[in-house]
């Protein structure tokens, strides 16, 4: 049986745990989701809320996470999870989130998927299900990794097809910068010798996109 920790030890670092977070605000599905990973190889924690996300994610960014889109105070609508998708991906753009949703699937996974997600699953899934669609996001950041340590980068982006080329190579340029900054825990030398700046351009495009370092 493969686990997450076969996983993350075939990439050959000690320091790549499986770190996963669930956002679920119905305390016994999360408790049984978290029980279900735990024995799988997940290290796992839970929150219940956007602001516990945002708190831990102000912690330790995790790997992985399995995100309810519909959490409180309104549980009816995406807003608050497509929040926390935001957050996260804001200060870890390699984190795979795996979003889980009962609402009108349709709807919300060209939504979460347009805004970065990984991978959508409507409920009810099963554990197997889950199970599969981390593997594949552990898979993918494993790759991803690897490229990172060669001096790749892979950008994911949505694009209309009414933006131009200069929109769109300008879309491309800032989440080149925001990843950089986040691997290099926001050095900005580091990340000028990364990008083959000076660190002048790097204080520039800073400025151009609005970037701070995450509070």
């Amino acid at each position: 049986m493969i686990t997450a920790a076969s996983e993350i030890a075939s990439v050959g670092q000690e320091d790549f745990a499986p770190k996963l977070l669930i956002v679920e605000d119905d305390d016994s599905l999360a408790s049984y989701l978290a029980s279900s990973l735990t024995s799988s190889g997940y290290e796992v924690k839970l929150v219940g809320d956007r602001a516990a996300a945002k708190a831990s994610f102000s912690v330790e960014t995790p790997n992985l996470v399995l995100l309810d889109l519909g959490l409180p105070p309104a549980p009816s609508t995406m807003a608050e999870g497509l929040a926390v998708l935001d957050d996260c991906l804001a200060r870890s753009p390699l984190s795979k989130v795996i979003v889980l949703t009962g609402q009108d699937e349709n709807v919300a996974a060209l939504e979460a998927i347009r805004r970065g997600a990984f991978d959508f699953l409507v409920k009810p899934t099963s554990i197997p299900q889950i199970k599969n669609a981390l593997r594949r996001a552990l898979l993918f950041l494993r790759e991803e990794t690897r490229m990172a340590e060669a001096g790749e980068a892979r950008v994911q982006l949505t694009a209309r097809f009414d933006e131009g080329p200069k929109e769109v190579a300008a879309a491309a340029e800032e989440q080149l910068l925001r990843r950089t900054l986040v691997e290099t825990g926001y050095n900005i030398a580091e990340a000028a010798r990364r990008l083959g700046l000076a660190r002048e351009h790097v204080y520039y495009y800073l400025n151009k996109y609005g970037i701070r370092r995450p509070g």
